[in-house]
């Protein structure tokens, strides 16, 4: 379910007309792995199907943890979770990397994740930033638009 946040490690940068085409390594399937959540409150409205977390909220599915100050969830009218929207200060850290945005929308339905607000994808000592980032999950591929900047290391072996 959360696996867009699992391994992201930074591959070639490619330049895209809209911005910049970052594809990523394998994006390991967790969907297997119980999602762990913690926040100071919860409120689940039935009629709307929203579940609200706010205060320091942290979700965790493997090796991968999301950390916000709320985030929704919304369920599908069958029981199942259609999206994620987190807002506050959000961060996604793997073993590999850490991704910092002012907000994130994971679209299950459309296997997609948005970060936006001064996004920061960084990998060891290699930074991408830009104001928005679209994730594809089908393709392991991400579009960084708005202002892209970048500092890569070369690789010393």
């Amino acid at each position: 379910m959360l696996r867009v946040f699992l391994v992201l490690a930074l591959l070639p940068v490619t330049a895209a007309a809209q911005g910049l085409q970052v594809a990523f390594a394998g994006l390991d399937n967790t969907a297997d792995q119980p999602v762990e959540i913690a926040a100071d409150s919860m409120s689940i409205n039935q009629d709307d199907g929203i579940a609200t977390l706010t205060g320091n909220v942290v979700v965790g599915q493997g090796d991968m943890r999301m950390a916000a100050q709320r985030i929704l969830i919304i369920y599908t009218q069958d029981g199942g979770v259609s999206r994620f929207e987190a807002t506050g200060g959000v961060t996604v850290v793997t073993p590999e990397e850490e991704v910092e945005a002012a907000s994130a929308t994971y679209n299950l339905d459309e296997d997609t994740m948005l970060l936006s607000g001064d996004v920061l994808l960084s990998q060891g000592q290699s930074a991408v930033s830009a104001e928005r980032m679209r994730v594809n999950m089908d393709d392991g591929t991400a579009l960084l638009e708005g202002r892209v900047r970048t500092v890569l290391q070369p690789n010393s072996e």
